[in-house]
């Protein structure tokens, strides 16, 4: 099982994409919990987490995330503009599972 957290400004914009990336694990048989957090909310999940995904907005956050995840060995990385823009949960997914190898 993997745990997958998305963040974006208030949570909202990426409550349909975790439904499409859920959706894409479960047609690969993957085990995934994924959800997604506001921005204020995301550093109360860090020890809960193997992958942090940031919504396109929320870029400004990956230095400050970079120095509290890389100590926990949890990678992270800015979701394609043009797979969240376009909510392509599988391409999302690939890349959350590409991060984890």
């Amino acid at each position: 099982m993997k745990t997958i957290m998305l963040v974006c400004s208030a949570g909202m914009s990426t409550s349909l994409l975790v439904t499409k990336m859920e959706k894409a694990a479960e047609a690969q048989g993957i085990e995934a919990k994924i959800f997604a957090v506001a921005e204020a909310e995301a550093a109360n999940h860090l020890d809960e987490i193997d992958v942090l995904l940031l919504g396109p907005q929320v870029r400004f956050l990956e230095g400050n995330m970079k120095k509290k995840l890389e100590p926990k060995g949890i990678p992270l990385a800015v979701i394609n503009s043009v797979d969240y823009g376009m909510m392509k949960g599988d391409k999302v997914l690939e890349q959350a599972l590409d991060l984890m190898k």
